[in-house]
């Protein structure tokens, strides 16, 4: 997903707000969820997101999404965000994260997502992921249940 930086996307300093870097990347995310699953998916959780770099006005955020995991009914994506600048192409690495999404069928109820065919390539970065699924699993029991709205 490419963004162009425009004035209305940026803060005082003249970098995009992070906020909307964050709106962009559960945009990539969502996307690349439900066409993995082929169905509505929600965010559930975005893991840590830090800010490296700036993306100035006039420059590209540039977003590639990608699966890294999936469970029975939910799934992590991980979001590489760069920065282009379009007079020179000079990309920059700017922010990582990892969402977690959950499918849902029409009543918003879990449903069981495909699994992933993990390539050799890719087999570091999905065993990451199930560390980063336990490692979430064990934040959110340690919590405790959630209160009733």
């Amino acid at each position: 997903m490419t963004q162009l930086v425009l004035p209305n996307d940026m803060n005082t300093l003249g970098n995009v707000l992070g906020g909307t870097v964050m709106h962009w990347i559960d945009i990539a995310a969502a996307v690349t969820a439900h066409r993995h699953a082929r169905r509505l998916c929600v965010t559930a959780s975005m893991d840590d997101l830090s800010f490296e770099a700036p993306v100035r006005m006039g420059m590209l955020a540039v977003l590639t999404a990608r699966v890294t995991y999936t469970a029975r009914t939910s799934m992590e994506v991980r979001v590489d965000v760069e920065s282009e600048d379009l007079n020179t192409g000079q990309r920059q690495h700017t922010s990582t994260a990892f969402l977690t999404f959950v499918a849902i069928d029409d009543a918003g109820r879990p449903v069981a997502v495909p699994p992933l065919l993990v390539e050799a390539s890719d087999r570091d970065e999905h065993e990451r992921a199930a560390i980063r699924r336990r490692d979430r699993l064990n934040r959110r029991a340690a919590r405790g249940p959630t209160p009733a709205n």
